[in-house]
């Protein structure tokens, strides 16, 4: 079954402008379904360069590929080609030469600078993750929900995550054995092949050690002591699991270096589902569960496109998350259960200090509620309310 995504109609626009356009992502999160759909019925080659004839002859010889396999097509989409050799000046090539091809990839190596230098003014780049909230609720046929049924919803979206193929697989043991799977992949072909990691038991073991922190301030000196690795070690993994889609680091929101945590980052999993694989841990409600519902409202801010930031004094209030909505930080409170309208210290130390014009707290409950604060709109809402909040690219 194929769930629309949110995505299309800005993939559409900017596909129709730009010689190159890369379409990336995590693994199995739906990038070929989605560009399969968008091909039907179009004059267009879709070369997999999982297929070692493929990449063999696109490694060898640009123009012999470009005979083979491009010519007398309209448009060609080149799936995976970061295995390609050389991918930025061969793209370059194909696009002076009139081509338009669309390209995806798994691992942020082909956003490198060795890739992106070549194709300035010639490449858009969109990103597509796991499903959505409004996404998983369209594969599950549901349109409307009453609260309870929007609880249960939420509670299924964020211990099994959003991919594709586990959202629509029924029964939690088949959705456990894909997830578990879907990893063992990433950790051996994207992350471990990739950036050329050898030692897979100290990786997977970090993995674990972070799957048991998220959300957490990462001392990466605390945890290579903690791992038995050394400090470049810790750095090395994070930037190949961050750069295979399977974590992201949040930075400090500052501008008083002197009162403000400036350096030290946050680590948060794409896909909680994932992150609940490699912790084995799936819990049957979210009740006394903060950080993993805090995870899941970060997943949700990420696939609305934003950035995200978290903020903290050195006095240790502290605000979840700050987004940036019209050159205004918004800051955001996650709560399993808030207290009715109450805008507690460390939101309001925020407010006062930095005079957002809105904020936001979310819960799992999602009582609606609104206040305000020094001429800040203080917005009380459930995960579905974020979109009309932050705006968002669907329909």
């Amino acid at each position: 079954m194929y769930v629309e995504r949110a995505i299309l109609d800005q993939f559409n626009s900017v596909s129709s402008i730009y010689a190159v356009s890369a379409l990336v992502g995590p693994r199995q999160g739906g990038k070929t379904t989605f560009l399969r759909e968008l091909v039907k019925g179009k004059n267009a080659a879709y070369l997999m360069f999982d297929d070692p004839d493929i990449k063999g002859l696109f490694d060898e010889d640009i123009k012999k590929f470009e005979s083979q396999y491009l010519e007398g097509h309209d448009f060609a989409v080149l799936d995976e080609v970061q295995y390609g050799k050389d991918a930025g000046g061969k793209l370059k090539y194909l696009a002076d030469k009139g081509r338009r091809i669309w390209i995806t990839s798994s691992s942020q190596v082909i956003l490198a600078k060795d890739v992106l230098s070549w194709l300035v003014g010639r490449v858009t780049i969109l990103r597509l993750y796991p499903f959505s909230l409004p996404e998983f609720m369209r594969a599950k046929n549901q349109k409307e929900a009453a609260q309870p049924v929007m609880r249960r919803l939420i509670w299924e979206h964020a211990v099994y995550g959003g991919y594709p193929k586990v959202v629509t697989t029924d029964g939690p043991d088949m959705k456990k054995t894909i997830l578990r799977d879907l990893y063992e992949l990433m950790v051996l072909k994207d992350v471990a092949k990739t950036f050329s990691i050898d030692d897979i038991g100290s990786l997977e073991r970090f993995a674990r050690y972070l799957s048991h922190s998220m959300g957490n301030v990462l001392v990466y000196g605390k945890a290579a002591s903690d791992m038995g690795l050394s400090f470049q070690t810790v750095k090395k993994y994070l930037d190949a699991m961050e750069r295979s889609y399977l974590i992201c680091r949040v930075e400090p929101f500052f501008t008083n270096k002197l009162k403000e945590v400036t350096k030290q980052s946050k680590v948060y999993f794409v896909d909680t589902g994932l992150r609940n694989a490699i912790a084995n841990d799936f819990p049957s409600d979210l009740e006394e569960r903060g950080k993993l519902f805090e995870n899941y409202v970060f997943t949700e801010l990420l696939k609305l496109g934003l950035k995200v930031k978290y903020w903290q004094k050195k006095s240790r209030a502290e605000v979840d998350f700050i987004v940036e909505k019209n050159d205004s930080p918004v800051p955001l409170e996650v709560k399993l259960s808030p207290r009715a309208a109450k805008i507690e210290r460390s939101l309001r130390s925020f407010i006062e200090a930095y005079k957002p014009k809105m904020a936001i707290v979310v819960s799992y409950d999602g009582v609606p509620a609104e206040t305000s604060l020094n001429g800040c709109r203080v917005v009380f809402t459930d995960v579905p309310g974020l979109a009309g909040l932050l705006g968002s690219g669907e329909k």
